[in-house]
């Protein structure tokens, strides 16, 4: 499976991988940046990379397995890279990565459930292994939570009414599948309040699927580990794909005395990446350096 990753070269430039540099990866994915950082950081650079999909990870271990020995493969969440790297003997890197987006393997297996475009469960674990699905949220949280999930997660103006018709249909039938909530979606909503741009339970699943995998909360406690891991002069640099983690990563930025910021604005991809791979359009990539404690 041939893995194409966002902004790679704006990514790799702000990175600045070098030889015997040590940088984590906190979204190992299906290997793209990390192939890059490996191959700039030869010979002997290592990467330390993060995942809590295992598929993911196997595809990865095969894709990257030329510089095997310059790698850690971990399957865990990036919040455990202070923990991981003192198990390593590891006590500071050279630049951290985190690609929050979610993965073309995930989105195109219909049964790991992160898309509305086939029928599959309504899981959406990261780590299928641990945690509740998403139909597990909507069936067990009230209709008020709900709403509370799909307006802070979603930016979804409509959530009152799509938890209404989530409590309306469960008390007949237990939501399954993705399909299901997919078309529950587009009747809840009025056909006058149907977005122009992109499919009616996008924002929905954006925010369940935020919710399922604590995905905020992860962020915040990543980006303020990160920062004191950072040797000075280390590079700290985050791609986002939508405003709610893009805002974190600006203001996390801003506020640590740690770091310098190196982006006023975010940087975003260019008119042929999105024409090559549509799914960059929304990718934001903000980037900092360690000044030092």
């Amino acid at each position: 499976m041939i893995h194409v990753p966002v902004l790679l070269q704006e990514t790799m430039e702000l990175l600045r991988p070098v030889a015997g540099g040590v940088y984590v990866d906190g979204n190992l994915g299906l290997g793209g940046h990390s192939d890059e950082i490996l191959r700039r950081s030869s010979p002997d650079g290592q990467v330390v990379g993060f995942d809590c999909d295992g598929v993911a990870l196997a595809v990865a271990r095969q894709r990257l397995a030329p510089f095997s020995e310059r790698l850690t493969v971990c399957h865990r969440n990036f919040t455990a890279m202070a923990e991981t790297l003192n198990e390593l003997g590891i006590k500071s890197v050279d630049g951290i990565l985190l690609d929050l987006g979610v993965s073309s393997l995930q989105l195109d297996t219909p049964d790991r459930g992160f898309s509305f475009r086939s029928g599959g469960p309504l899981d959406m674990r990261m780590d299928p292994s641990q945690g509740e699905t998403a139909a597990d949220l909507l069936r067990r949280l009230s209709e008020e939570d709900l709403a509370d999930i799909f307006y802070n997660f979603g930016e979804e103006r409509q959530a009152r009414r799509i938890a209404a018709a989530v409590a309306e249909f469960r008390q007949r039938e237990t939501l399954v599948t993705t399909d299901q909530l997919a078309s529950l979606i587009e009747r809840a909503i009025p056909r006058k309040f149907h977005p122009r741009d992109i499919h009616v339970a996008t924002r929905s699943f954006q925010a369940l699927r935020i919710a399922v995998n604590r995905e905020l909360d992860n962020l915040v406690e990543a980006l303020a580990t990160g920062s004191r891991l950072l040797k000075e002069g280390g590079r700290f640099c985050v791609i986002s794909f939508h405003s709610l983690e893009d805002r974190l990563v600006k203001r996390a930025f801003q506020a640590d005395q740690r770091l310098r910021v190196l982006t006023r604005k975010p940087v975003r991809p260019t008119e042929q990446e999105c024409q090559e791979n549509p799914r960059s359009r929304s990718a934001r990539l903000r980037a900092a350096t360690a000044v030092g404690p």
